[in-house]
């Protein structure tokens, strides 16, 4: 029967494989498996060769294990990412064990086994490849795999679909004793290929590297094969209960729930926020058996780990929707879901269990919207909504096929706050100063605004970058998404003296990280002229842009930071000129000083909320800004009397320092009033302009 077309494809190349080592085969294996979400998530599964490596002290050869090491991701690991391990002392390890109730402090005694000196610390899963009989193991968490495996009858289907070349055993916590099960079972049974481990995953093994990823592909296709055939004709969980609402309707119902919810949330520390609308999560959050489904939990300890044991469910009906009473009743949802998580932890844990961690939610599904998850930063929000489509899938399957069940909450209690995931926890370096904020800098495609927004990504924000020209705010979002990562830069075009774009600018925001904590009001123009050359249209383009434009940002920032709750920060980049006249510019010096008065007044109205509103003032930023691109150059130029060339040095021997300033030199000053240096400070002016004594405030 030839391949449908949705099935795992073979990505071997033998021409490229052809000269590598056999660690290096390993590591070829690994990113081809880990390329594909339905073979494996995210940081799951991990992947091993016992390989002939000559002992660096004896000079004898030894056999080693390479296997993934603790934290990695086989799809995005590189050579630094195995663990090495002698397997003649992982086989020695078998007499140090004292039983299943003392299995965690085997963990313990990896270090001794390491080969070369090698840092990386092992994973908890290596025992499952060390005893396995076999040169290479994959184990991975496919999808269709799980859903075998998550079905109440697990074991009698994975004899169904596979007869005896796939074995099987019952749950047990991954570690020492698990290890010991999977390599007993794969020597007494020459003739299988792998074993499916219930409610966990999926264990392939062969002598040979490429073998071994085939057999990994053909049993995962196999089982989507089977649950396809089995389910075809049978509606998905049971079918539609609620329907889905339109795309646009669905962002901006999002766009209204993220900041209710990320303020609720976010008391102790601030969290990013992640939408996905996609069609399995639509499928599941109207059908017929979300309601039954989505309390009973996951199943695989990957996805629960990454989601929590279970989600919030929203209270909204797409059938006859009131958004502001399903507004109205987060707070109760989410504090009753803080509840419920510490009753949960009450009734599971031991003497020794670490101490209650963040009762919320890390998932909120929506009927007709789609889901929100929230966690620490952008990409762990994007993850654990893939680990819960993942999770959506087993369930789907699952229930096609036969009853779905997740981990007893004992399991999953000891899988959570495992003293070992504990220690994994710990062993996490500390988060940057504006990690989980989220900031939105207008004029964002200039020299200010990307140096400003490489500066706050830079220690840890996300950042959405805004300007009237979407083309090269997208450019300078693709520039820094090159160094920070795509999950936390964005680009939205705003022209700020749009209303309807503003407001637009913010729900594309609150979509795409949840909220908002920073604005950095950027955006400007610069003009020139002697009073009576002043037109009206120049006078009012200036007002338009520098006053009514920070205007209509900040009142759209100052609202959506009172949803949140939590506090902000309102930076205005304004300018010398607001405290200092110049000739010729009176529009603009005009313009400027209305800044600096509206970050006052704004000082005071958010203070009481936490929201701070501070003021940095540059003067003569030349290189990389767009204003001094164009006339504005020119002219003052003239008004100077020197040409384009000599005016950068005319600035700089003007001030106090004689020193230029540079668009990186505001950006530190933004990000002074944008961080907790500064939490104590609001209504303030912070000039960055070499030292002009007409500007010292008083």
């Amino acid at each position: 029967m030839p391949a449908r077309e949705n099935h795992l494809k073979n990505l071997w190349d033998d021409a490229r494989a052809a000269g590598m080592s056999e660690s290096e085969k390993l590591l070829y294996r690994s990113n081809l498996l880990g390329s594909e979400k339905r073979v494996t998530n995210f940081g799951g599964g991990n992947t091993s060769a016992k390989v002939m490596e000559r002992d660096p002290l004896t000079g004898q050869m030894a056999e080693v294990l390479w296997v993934k090491g603790s934290g990695g991701d086989i799809g995005s690991m590189k050579m630094d990412g195995f663990s090495t391990l002698y397997m003649d002392k992982l086989h020695a390890l078998k007499g140090m064990y004292r039983g299943v109730e003392h299995e965690d402090e085997m963990v313990g005694y990896l270090p001794h086994c390491t080969f070369n000196l090698n840092p990386r610390a092992a994973s908890i899963d290596t025992p499952l490849h060390a005893y396995v009989p076999r040169k290479h193991v994959d184990h991975v968490h496919s999808d269709a795999i799980i859903a075998l495996a998550a079905s109440v009858n697990s074991k009698e289907l994975t004899e169904q679909v596979f007869g005896a070349e796939i074995g099987w055993l019952p749950w047990k916590k991954p570690g020492y004793e698990l290890g010991l099960w999977l390599g007993k079972l794969a020597s007494e049974n020459p003739q299988m290929r792998g074993a499916v481990l219930e409610s966990h995953g999926l264990f392939t093994w062969a002598d040979d590297a490429k073998d071994c990823y085939l057999t990994t592909l053909e049993i995962i296709n196999k089982a989507a094969d089977w649950l396809q055939a089995e389910s075809a004709g049978k509606p998905a969980f049971g079918g539609v209960k609620l329907p889905t609402l339109d795309a646009d309707t669905r962002r901006a119902t999002a766009a209204r729930l993220m900041p209710v919810i990320r303020g609720l949330i976010s008391k102790d520390r601030y969290k990013v926020g992640h939408f996905d609308d996609s069609p399995a999560v639509l499928e599941f959050v109207g059908s017929a058996m979300m309601d039954t489904l989505a309390p009973m939990g996951t199943s695989c300890p990957d996805h629960f780990l990454r989601t929590k044991i279970r989600p919030l469910v929203v209270a909204f009906d797409p059938a006859q929707p009131d958004l502001e009473a399903t507004l109205a009743s987060l707070p109760d949802a989410i504090e009753a879901y803080r509840a419920d998580y510490a009753a949960y932890y009450d009734r599971c844990k031991h003497p020794d269990s670490p101490a209650l961690r963040d009762p919320n939610a890390v998932v909120y599904l929506v009927p007709g919207v789609g889901m929100i998850t929230f966690a620490l930063d952008k990409a762990t929000a994007r993850i654990s909504g893939e680990f819960y489509v993942n999770a959506i899938n087993v369930m789907r399957g699952a229930s096609a096929v036969s009853t779905y069940q997740g981990l007893p909450e004992q399991e999953a209690f000891d899988i959570e706050y495992w003293l070992l995931e504990e220690a994994k926890l710990q062993r996490m370096p500390r988060p940057k100063a504006l990690a989980g904020r989220i900031a939105l800098v207008t004029g964002g495609a200039g020299g200010i605004g990307s140096a400003t927004a490489e500066r706050l990504l830079k220690d840890g924000a996300c950042v959405m970058l805004a300007d009237i020209d979407a083309g090269a705010a997208q450019d300078v979002a693709a520039g820094l998404a090159r160094v920070y990562g795509a999950d936390v830069v964005r680009a939205v075009q705003m022209n700020v003296t749009d209303e309807t774009q503003v407001i637009e600018a913010y729900a594309t925001v609150a979509v795409e990280f949840g909220g908002v904590d920073i604005l950095v009001s950027n955006a400007g123009i610069a003009s020139s002229a002697p009073v009576e050359d002043t037109t009206l249209a120049l006078w009012n383009r200036n007002m338009d842009i520098l006053s009514t434009g920070y205007f209509l940002v900040s009142r759209e920032a100052f609202r959506m930071l009172r949803t949140q709750g939590i506090g902000g920060s309102v930076i205005f980049v304004a300018s010398k000129n607001g405290l200092a006249a110049s000739p010729n510019a009176a529009a603009y010096c005009t313009a400027k000083a209305a800044e600096i008065h509206l970050a006052r007044c704004l000082a005071l109205e958010g203070a009481e909320a936490g929201i701070r509103v501070n003021v940095v003032n540059p003067d003569a930023v030349l290189r990389g800004s767009k204003i001094w691109s164009g006339e504005w150059l020119t002219q003052r130029a003239s008004t100077y009397k020197t040409d384009k060339d000599g005016l950068e040095e005319m600035y700089r021997q003007r001030s106090l320092l004689k020193r230029s300033v540079l668009p990186e030199d505001i950006a530190e000053g933004v990000y002074f009033f944008a961080s907790d240096l500064s939490a104590k400070s609001t209504g303030n002016i912070l000039n960055v302009d070499g030292g002009n004594k007409e500007a010292f405030t008083r």
